[in-house]
């Protein structure tokens, strides 16, 4: 049968696959738009499970609030390359996700991939589709979803890292400032309260024995390994850490003269923690080298 070139255009908007795909699929399908859409839907869903084993490192931070301010979406949304992070797609799909996750509220990362978009697709069906069209692996790796009943500060730096920081008292401006020094200083713990006890242990045994090499007496190092402690303990600390805008303050100096708190902060970097593939080709040449030269058997 004759497929006409405007179907295949349709067909092509509808899907973004090649020309050659779009038109397979509508011969196949008899030139039903509908059926050949399912198809290659389908089809697309295989190409996505090929390219699911690929290392995707690379991608966007997303961040969007709920209509009234006080509650805000982050999620971490990967690709394989540069290029496609930069695509429009992409970033729409991440975008998506984010309105999807602070509208939802879902419990965990399972919930938020079923979620719906635009009552029609899921974000896992969309993102799958997106495989199939783009041809690399993307995937939804995090998100967090913040609350309060005052201020809420979200700050994006580019598109790679995103802070949200929930705060109760002061104003809008301080909540902002502060996740954009949450963004700057990158604390991993909000109070040393909350430091587990493994982390302090090991920290301050490291200390003594820095403090040791020193060849201070006893009680000469145990001064000294509290005093460093203290002071390594508030710069992975929120409340420790010199505020980024004026180093002569610490965060929690500032929060007292604002009469604040802060009650939580979330901070999402591109990539962190995942481990990129370093390609050997010094050990592959080698491999090939000696599979080239092994003596033939006859």
């Amino acid at each position: 049968m004759s497929i006409t070139a405007e179907t295949v255009k349709q067909l092509r908007e509808r899907t973004g696959a090649g020309m050659m795909e779009c038109k397979k699929a509508l011969v196949e399908t008899g030139g039903d738009l509908d059926a050949a859409a399912e198809l290659m839907r389908k089809q697309g869903l295989a190409k996505a499970d090929k390219k699911a084993t690929r290392i995707a490192a690379d991608g966007v931070i997303a961040v969007e609030r709920s209509a009234d301010g006080l509650a805000a979406a982050m999620v971490e949304v990967n690709c394989e390359t540069d290029f496609v992070a930069r695509g429009e797609d992409f970033r729409a799909f991440a975008k998506a996700v984010a309105s999807r996750a602070v509208a939802a509220r879902p419990q965990t990362l399972d919930a938020l991939l079923q979620a719906k978009l635009d009552g029609a697709e899921t974000i896992e069906e969309r993102r799958r589709s997106l495989v199939a069209k783009i041809g690399e692996n993307i995937g939804v790796r995090r998100f967090a979803l913040l609350a309060t009943p005052q201020h809420l500060g979200a700050y994006t730096h580019g598109t790679r890292i995103g802070t949200l920081v929930a705060v109760k008292g002061g104003d809008a401006q301080l909540a902002h400032d502060l996740a954009m020094h949450v963004a700057a200083s990158n604390p991993r713990y909000l109070s040393q309260r909350e430091v587990p006890a493994e982390v302090i242990a090991k920290e301050r045994e490291i200390l003594t024995e820095q403090a040791r090499g020193e060849g201070k007496p006893p009680e000469i190092v145990a001064k000294m390994v509290e005093g460093r402690l203290r002071k390594s303990l508030g710069e992975i600390t929120l409340l420790g850490q010199p505020f980024v805008k004026d180093p002569d303050t610490t965060v929690e100096k500032l929060l007292k003269g604002a009469g604040a708190q802060v009650i939580g902060f979330e901070r999402f970097e591109v990539g962190a923690g995942i481990e990129k593939k370093q390609e050997d080709y010094v050990a592959e040449v080698m491999a090939q080298v000696k599979g080239s030269s092994t003596p033939a058997r006859h």
